[in-house]
């Protein structure tokens, strides 16, 4: 069927497209928090910039068929990288760009049709291709490979991990490892060697968010200061970080669908991790833990009784989130891959040239920047 692109550049426009947006974002499994309008609409509001070294600009396509049913979002932005001025960049990407608290971005599409929206979206992509200068385009589905289009090969690949529940914990705790078994029966049976009885609780009452928030971004910052560990940044040391995630939890905490889950030992809150709540599906974002409860291996209790919980509400789909550590690879989960690409428009005439200026205009110190661009712009002529 043939499809239309339009191009939306004012958030009045965009705002007006949620429910549309929703209805086609709900038909996606497993669920994520990061194609939803609300998490894409609040990014907006909190990270755009619009200074003299980055200027970012609506460039979202929405794609429909001849009856005028919406088949396709894709939330797009254009940087300019400097705002002004004869060497500046233009990229495009989806919301979410130059942030840590995304884990996965790309195309909003009834399922069905993932394949000619590509396409649809690439051609159109391609006939204004005087927009643009790069394209980042995230989250293809491994199997539908953007390299049949021209695209180069895919630059980073990205592993979503979730378990589909059975109908009872010991069926799902059955299938694991003898390993993994053991695992669990230490960190329980830890806490009670030193008498330690902990309560497990899901926080979801609107008035209750902000203080289960203020012990998450403590718990959370206190995992990423501790050493000798696997490395984990504090995704939300920046103030526009945390006010992002009160903002989404918020909204989320009025829909019902937020679930913030706490371990409390001796009236302390010693591990907590966020969940995000889709129908018959759960993701479970970012965590955190008290480092001096880190030898009873909170955090997988944590992890447990999440699971447990999920289990008792019948959910069918449990979300661990994206990356390959070995905390979710010993849940024996499955996993959809996808991949990232990045494109360069067909009007950039020297690509080797143009490359080095576009790592340059978004790495490069503003003091050192021109003079560099100058070097590399001499040495190419």
């Amino acid at each position: 069927m043939p499809l239309h692109v339009k191009r939306i550049a004012e958030l009045k426009e965009l705002e007006n497209l949620a429910s549309e947006w929703e209805e086609i974002d709900a038909l996606s499994s497993p669920r994520t928090p990061f194609t939803s309008p609300l998490w894409n609409l609040l990014w907006w509001r909190h990270f755009t910039e619009n200074r003299f070294w980055a200027r970012d600009e609506l460039f979202v396509l929405a794609v429909r068929d001849e009856h005028g049913r919406l088949i396709a979002l894709a939330p797009l932005i254009r940087t300019l990288r400097p705002a002004r001025g004869p060497l500046r960049m233009r990229e495009i990407q989806f919301f979410g760009a130059g942030t840590d608290i995304l884990e996965l971005r790309g195309l909003v599409c009834r399922p069905a049709h993932y394949v000619e929206a590509m396409q649809t979206l690439h051609a159109y992509l391609m006939e204004q291709a005087d927009e643009w200068d790069s394209l980042l385009w995230c989250g293809v589905p491994v199997g539908e490979s953007l390299e049949a289009l021209g695209a180069p090969p895919p630059y980073r690949t990205i592993k979503d991990h979730y378990l589909q529940l059975p109908g009872s914990w010991l069926e799902l705790k059955n299938g694991l490892s003898r390993n993994m078994k053991e695992a669990l029966r230490k960190c329980y049976n830890s806490l009670k060697r030193e008498g330690h009885a902990f309560t497990f609780r899901a926080v979801s009452k609107p008035e209750e968010v902000d203080a289960a928030l203020d012990i998450f971004f403590e718990l959370h910052r206190a995992r990423a200061e501790l050493q000798g560990r696997v490395p984990h940044p504090d995704r939300f040391k920046p103030v526009r970080s945390r006010e992002f995630l009160r903002d989404y939890a918020h909204g989320m905490a009025q829909r019902d669908q937020l679930r913030i889950f706490q371990i409390d030992i001796d009236g302390q809150v010693v591990a907590t991790r966020i969940g995000f709540v889709f129908g018959e599906e759960i993701y479970l974002y970012y965590s955190g833990y008290s480092p001096e409860w880190g030898r009873f291996s909170v955090m997988t209790t944590l992890t447990v009784e999440a699971i447990k919980w999920a289990l008792e509400q019948r959910f069918k789909i449990v979300n661990l989130s994206t990356g390959g550590d070995y905390g979710k690879a010993r849940w024996r989960p499955d996993e959809t891959t996808s991949n990232d690409y990045l494109v360069w428009s067909p009007m950039v005439q020297n690509r080797l040239v143009r490359g080095k200026l576009f790592g340059l205009l978004r790495q490069a110190p503003p003091a050192s920047l021109l003079g560099r661009v100058v070097t590399i712009a001499r040495r190419s002529q």
